[in-house]
């Protein structure tokens, strides 16, 4: 058996506080850290931040504050009992974890086309109203963090009423372990649908209303336009995903590009960065691109229930649960398995040995993780000030950093 690990004494000395070498620093140059207890890191994220008066040289994120040992744990219990972990991972968007997560043992299992079509279709409608209600976090916050209250404040309002609907459906308002590999935990509450359809009505007009209050707000295009630019060759290479990678001008949607559960049914854009206030790729982008998918969430939103409405309407015989696996074995083999989330592409990679239903491994790619390692290339040079707008934008959730 290979060894994992082997100590060396450097390792201590390579995890010192500080990277930067004080001696190096010339004059005028000096050191300081933002966060980890920092409104402006959207948790506990510090950044080792070289200025040279308030211009930026050099930022160097530090994580691992959050570090749950998810992976190592899921080594050590079955497939179903990793789920709740799973969902605090990216904690603001805990049904597309689950999703992807499910969507992966499902097809270990060989039972991805057995998937009743009901079941699909709930799993996407809860999906995308989480990702609504993640997105609503990311702008609203990110308004906080430039001076903008209000949209805040709008924000959370109207996302109170998406985790309503979403506690209502399984008991929870943020970790749901709903989706469940093979099919749900429960079907939907009785006249869902017509109440999540009121509030696609609601939502519509309020959406319409953020932008032209946060959005099109010149204060707001000042503090973000041409600010933080990612150019597309650079997202590509650091391998960047979700709205960040879509922002720099590449329509790259995985709900597109694979097609998975039943979005190949689904009608919905993909919005991307025009550079409309701006450069593409830059912070206005960024925003612009999470907001317009709230609409196109809404418009999927919509075709789920017109069709759990009609062709996949309710009745006495359907029971989400019917072809849960009483117990889990894949095959032995490796699989990798991705989604789109809110903050990027999650993937899962099983490595299973056959005779249990404990996976020898389960490694997970967090869509923050890789976007947050861009960080250091897109804020060179700018002022201190814009550094906290740059970090808003990239939507960093650390429990999928550090996992």
């Amino acid at each position: 058996m290979d060894i994992q690990y082997k100590y060396d004494p450097e390792h201590l000395k390579n995890s010192e506080p500080i990277f930067t070498s004080l001696t190096s620093l010339k004059r005028g140059e000096m050191v300081f850290n933002i966060g980890p207890q920092h409104p402006s890191t959207h948790g506990v994220l510090r950044l080792e931040v070289v200025t040279d008066g308030e211009i930026v040289k050099e930022v160097i994120p530090h994580i691992g504050y959050l570090h749950r040992c998810f992976e190592k744990h899921a080594e050590s219990m079955p497939f179903n009992q990793i789920i709740p972990y799973v969902d605090r991972m990216d904690y603001m968007s805990a049904m597309n974890s689950e999703h992807a997560y499910a969507m992966g043992v499902e097809h270990m299992l060989g039972i991805t086309d057995k998937i009743p079509k009901r079941v699909e279709y709930i799993r996407v409608l809860v999906a995308e109203l989480n990702r609504i209600a993640s997105h609503f976090i990311a702008i609203g916050t990110y308004g906080l963090d430039i001076g903008a209250f209000t949209p805040f404040l709008w924000l959370m309002r109207d996302r109170e009423h998406i985790l309503r609907l979403l506690e209502w459906t399984c008991g929870s308002r943020m970790l749901y372990n709903y989706v469940w590999i093979g099919g749900l935990y429960y079907d939907l509450p009785l006249q869902f649908e017509d109440r999540c359809a009121e509030f696609s009505a609601y939502l519509k007009p309020k959406l319409e209303y953020l932008e032209t209050l946060l959005i099109n707000n010149k204060i707001f295009v000042d503090r973000t336009a041409k600010v933080g630019v990612l150019p597309l060759d650079l997202a590509v290479n650091y391998g960047v995903t979700g709205p960040i990678l879509r922002a720099s001008g590449l329509k790259y949607d995985l709900r597109k590009v694979d097609g998975y559960s039943v979005y190949t049914e689904l009608d919905f854009d993909i919005p991307i960065g025009k550079g409309a206030m701006g450069t593409i790729g830059d912070c206005w982008d960024r925003t612009y691109v999470r907001m317009q998918e709230c609409h196109e969430s809404l418009k999927i939103i919509d075709q789920c229930l017109v069709k759990l409405n009609h062709e996949l309407k309710r009745d006495k015989e359907f029971n989400p649960r019917a072809l849960v696996p009483k117990k889990i074995r894949p095959k032995a083999g490796d699989y990798y398995v991705r989604a789109e989330n809110p903050k990027g592409e999650l993937g899962f990679f099983f490595r299973t040995d056959g005779r249990s239903d404990v996976p020898v491994r389960c490694k997970a790619r967090g869509g923050s993780f890789v976007n947050l390692s861009v960080l250091p290339e897109i804020s060179k040079g700018v002022m201190i000030s814009d550094l906290i707008a740059i970090v808003g934008s990239l939507d960093l959730v650390l429990g999928e950093v550090d996992r």
